[in-house]
């Protein structure tokens, strides 16, 4: 009885091991599985400040564009009133024309 008891034992005792070690195997692969995405949630964090870096330097771009379209503006009207300046003097040069011709008949 004792040698069909402590084979019955053992046997208990492999199958606890063998269990135990299938247990050890499953946590060992959701504990790489953990490390997989904390490093994927590492990599994009590192994505994102990279997108914000970008889109900051972006903001700056559109600020320069922006006061660049602004001077733009600015050089467009005062040219906009030379021409009307040029356009009224053309346009008084002719009568001046005019009236010399008329003082020279």
């Amino acid at each position: 009885m004792a040698s069909a008891s402590s084979t019955s034992a053992r046997s208990l005792f492999s199958e606890s091991k063998l269990r135990l070690s299938d247990r050890v195997q499953v946590n060992v692969n959701y504990v790489a599985s953990v490390a997989r995405q904390i490093q994927r949630g590492a990599k994009s964090n590192e994505t994102l400040m990279h997108a914000a870096k970008s889109f900051a330097l972006q903001e700056n771009t559109i600020e320069n564009s922006l006061e660049n379209l602004r001077k733009m503006n600015m050089v467009a009207t005062h040219l906009s009133f030379q021409h009307e300046s040029i356009q009224k003097s053309a346009h008084l040069l002719e009568e001046v024309k005019e009236e010399v011709r008329a003082m020279q008949r």
